[in-house]
């Protein structure tokens, strides 16, 4: 397609694209795709969507997969952005409140575009056998993308991972080990056996290709609003590859010409059980220190330690946005606001968005009248253990 080459975030070295790759040799930070936004602007252009499509695929130029035949694809990306007047009532906001619902993805969370692209990036460079840690859904999406690919997934999780994704692994034919320990233990048990064991390391951020589909919920949302961008993105953070592949979707747009310079400043919540993104920002450090003691039900928030974290702080400050912690029961008292007043039964995470959101409200961060869209990046439904652990009455 029209990928030029990968490139380090943070030391700019330059790597040759249809190679499989990790991180950077020289800093061992994360390696970005570019592409020639102006080859790929001559056929990719607003109008010519309008016949594309449903789904992630429809911004073909801008994804990495060359050859149709590695193209894994489950129908992923294209999830509908919901109106939630009620939800905006309950909370006391009137603008334009907004819900981009990942939940309706294949596996049942946004973690299906960035292994869709993963793994077909994977099968066109010859990778056979993927390895990944994961606290929940991404081992989901890679077991599930691997069989549709005809490839092998080892996949490593803490043994407290919700029952859900453990047996959604399983059945989709994934080989599962459960660690005692979180999933940097998860992540280090990979690293030790990946070599002898010749397996590609399809961790978050550490290898080019998950952050490219998690990119496509920029474009979709800059479509679906009409190429308007909202005034705020609130987006629950634990790796933060989607929240990264916003930002760098939005740069490729405006280079392309289809949006301006404007950004919606960029929230970034998580579980005050794991929060190191926003001591990280709360103290103005550009990278953050490993999470001491890591805990939260919301298992997509339990990453300690993200190697991402500066692309993460540099988006967030760059767009005038912040970091915000919200705790268990702020989070699932969300889950059950969005549930009773829209019909969504959403992540813990997703939850999270709107536990945020009150707090913002109250502290004037975000104002009356503003367009403010949620990531809810889950199915309830995959979550049981942590709605029956904290059951009560509810109203």
């Amino acid at each position: 397609m029209n990928v030029t080459h990968l490139q380090c975030a943070a030391c700019n070295a330059q790597y040759e694209a249809q190679r499989l790759h990790n991180l950077c040799v020289k800093c061992g930070k994360p390696l970005l795709v570019r592409y020639d936004l102006k080859r790929a602007a001559e056929t990719l252009t607003k109008k010519s969507l309008s016949g594309r499509e449903s789904d992630m695929w429809r911004y073909r130029e801008v994804l990495p997969v060359e050859r149709e035949e590695n193209l894994t694809s489950l129908g992923e990306g294209w999830t509908p952005l919901l109106a939630a007047p009620r939800l905006a009532a309950g909370v006391g906001f009137k603008g334009e409140l907004l819900i981009k619902d990942e939940s309706q993805n294949p596996t049942g969370s946004f973690k299906a575009r960035g292994m869709a692209a993963a793994v077909s990036m994977a099968k066109e460079l010859g990778a056979r056998r993927l390895a990944v840690p994961s606290a929940g859904n991404a081992a989901g999406a890679l077991a599930a993308y691997s069989a549709r690919a005809g490839l092998e997934a080892f996949i490593f999780m803490p043994k407290d991972t919700p029952r859900a994704n453990v047996v959604e692994c399983q059945w989709t034919g994934a080989r599962v080990t459960l660690i005692d320990g979180l999933i940097t233990d998860c992540g280090a048990e990979v690293a030790r056996r990946k070599e002898a064991e010749n397996w590609f390391d399809v961790s978050t951020l550490k290898e080019p290709y998950r952050v490219e589909g998690k990119k496509t919920l920029g474009y979709e949302l800059a479509e679906q609003l009409d190429w308007t961008l909202p005034d705020v993105v609130i987006y629950p953070t634990g790796g933060g590859t989607g929240l990264i592949g916003m930002w760098k979707a939005f740069a490729e747009m405006e280079e392309m010409g289809w949006i301006g310079a404007k950004r919606p400043r960029m929230i970034s919540v998580q579980a005050a059980g794991c929060a190191p993104i926003v001591r990280a920002f709360e103290e103005e450090k550009r990278f953050a220190d490993e999470f001491p003691n890591a805990q939260t039900t919301a298992s997509g928030l339990r990453v300690p330690k993200a190697i991402g974290d500066f692309l993460i702080l540099d988006a967030l400050r760059e767009s005038g946005g912040k970091a915000i912690a919200v705790t268990d029961e702020e989070l699932l008292a969300g889950a059950g606001e969005v549930g009773r007043t829209e019909g969504l039964f959403v992540a813990p995470e997703g939850g999270a968005c709107v536990a945020a959101l009150r707090k913002l409200i109250e502290t004037k961060e975000i104002k009356q009248g503003e367009q403010v869209v949620l990531f809810n990046t889950g199915a309830g439904v995959k979550y049981l253990e942590s709605f029956t652990e904290f059951e009560r009455e509810v109203p």
